[in-house]
């Protein structure tokens, strides 16, 4: 668990992520990720941080639908991060592409959540 509790105002403190499958959605982001997680049940598991739990999976009964905030991670090696999504069963929906500042690609999750990933040029 995180040693300290961290909090910055008026900035994004915690993403919830709606899963249909708890266990298939621990297993995906721990390989794609490396996260880990504190289950607090079998509806909940909070994503650990470095410093605080940054964010938590919910679970829920129907197949998560589009259209909200899309959720857009950092990496330092695109390629192997975009290797690591496929492998652990993501789906890539929109392939690598320039942007200015950097590169990103989209993908979904095993639940149907759309997020991206992007690195710094």
């Amino acid at each position: 668990m995180a040693t300290s509790e961290k909090h910055a105002h008026h900035a994004i403190d915690y993403v919830e992520i709606p899963v249909v499958d708890m266990t298939a959605a621990q297993t995906f982001y721990a390989a794609a990720f490396g996260w880990r997680f504190t289950d607090y049940g079998p509806g909940y598991a909070g994503i650990q941080g470095e410093e605080k739990e940054q964010g938590g999976l919910a679970r829920v009964d129907d197949v998560p639908q589009g259209g909200g905030p899309l959720v857009v991670l950092f990496s330092n090696d695109l390629a192997a991060t975009h290797r690591a999504v496929e492998i652990a069963g993501g789906a890539i929906t929109t392939p690598p592409f320039d942007f200015p500042g950097g590169r990103r690609f989209h993908f979904s999750d095993p639940s149907g959540n759309a997020m991206a990933v992007w690195e710094k040029s």
